[in-house]
């Protein structure tokens, strides 16, 4: 029998689990104190001249996991209607659009031929060349970005279980199925390939299984449930993950950051951090925004803290983008604040449309790319 489980919002569980980001909407039903307010920013400090260099437009993609991707020169987008778009990323220019017929509550995967999302109505359904190729019922919720790969489309479902399809066809290959703790998080979590191996988050673990026939090879735990309810002990693996070779580096919901060898399945570190959103990495540090909005840098040796950033506390920060000499990632007020790699010290601060950017920006050759809430697609590039 399959286990039930309760799929829980971000911002639910940081209402339950006590958390002081909690948004005022989610305040007004569980109660608490007004969150503190955030500091005024001062005078934009411009070391690094950027200059905004296109705009589209796409549906609201206020869903946390309608996160875009870059595969080669071409960046796909899905909004939470269930628009499906693929723009040059250098230019802007829409190279073709699609609909999944349905409200998405994931997406989007591509491997630049075949490109996945998946519906509210638990289909998952695929696009060539901007034409609809074919569409499959799924068993339970999903919520992280399907990966597609091999001529295959991987998911992670909600009830832990992971599943391949071939892409020509639909046809499913095989489902590997995780018994865990009874809630998971309506968020994106951990999926994608190093060398020969699918590497899935389920729950705190990170796990390496044969994408042939989905058996298990490795699983190394990244986070360890704790607590004394449901809500307590939601360890899940969050947003995007950092990979550079076979170092993969990943959050565990509220609780750590950790780093991974998937050549040998071994947890290299791990370290207390207080967030949902996902990693970036270059080749010293991790970086990361917490659940208040304190950003961190940690050294990819061993995990120890290279240097903090406090002055955008309360902004509801984005996962950040390492670009170039700086890291990059956006607020809820629609500002991409650009600091430096070194130190976490301002280079520019760039304007949008006003709304929330919640996913990480993308990067696409010189050409920076940020989506906004209310479905507003930024190109900026370095002057």
């Amino acid at each position: 029998m399959r286990p039930l489980f309760l799929a829980l919002g971000v911002a639910a569980a940081l209402a339950l689990g006590g958390c002081s980001m909690m948004p005022d909407s989610m305040r007004t039903i569980f109660g608490g104190t007004p969150p503190p307010k955030p500091a005024a920013l001062g005078p934009n400090v411009v070391k690094v001249a950027v200059r905004q260099a296109w705009s589209a437009k796409i549906g609201s993609t206020s869903t946390l996991s309608l996160s875009p991707q870059v595969v080669g020169d071409t960046v796909m987008l899905a909004s939470n209607d269930g628009t499906v778009v693929a723009l040059d990323g250098r230019s802007g220019r829409e190279l073709w659009r699609a609909s999944a017929g349905a409200p998405l509550s994931a997406g989007v995967g591509s491997d630049g031929k075949l490109t996945a999302v998946v519906t509210r109505n638990n289909e998952l359904v695929s696009f060539a060349d901007g034409r609809e190729a074919w569409r499959q019922p799924l068993p339970a919720e999903v919520f992280t970005a399907p990966f597609v790969a091999g001529e295959r489309v991987f998911l992670l479902a909600a009830d832990r279980s992971v599943l391949a399809f071939d892409g020509k066809t639909g046809k499913r290959l095989w489902q590997q199925q995780r018994s865990g703790e009874p809630l998971v998080l309506r968020h994106g979590g951990a999926l994608l390939a190093v060398g020969d191996t699918l590497v899935a988050g389920l729950a705190g673990r990170m796990v390496g299984m044969n994408p042939g026939n989905g058996s298990v090879r490795w699983e190394a735990p990244v986070a360890v449930t704790r607590g004394t309810n449901d809500i307590e002990r939601l360890v899940d693996l969050v947003g995007r993950t950092a990979r550079d070779g076979s170092i993969v580096c990943a959050r565990a919901f509220q609780s750590t950051v950790g780093c991974v060898d998937a050549s040998r399945g071994q947890l290299l570190w791990a370290r207390p951090a207080a967030g949902y959103t996902g990693l970036d990495l270059d080749d010293q540090r991790i970086y990361g925004t917490e659940a208040n909005g304190v950003i961190n840098a940690w050294n990819r040796a061993d995990g120890e803290r290279a240097w903090t950033v406090e002055r955008l506390r309360y902004r509801k920060l984005s996962a950040p983008l390492v670009l170039g000499r700086s890291i990059a990632l956006g607020d809820e007020t629609g500002l991409v604040h650009m600091l430096s790699r070194e130190d976490g010290s301002d280079v520019n601060r760039l304007s949008t449309d006003g709304s929330p950017i919640t996913t990480a920006p993308v990067v696409v050759g010189d050409t920076l790319v940020v989506v906004t809430a209310n479905g507003g697609v930024y190109g900026f590039v370095p002057e």
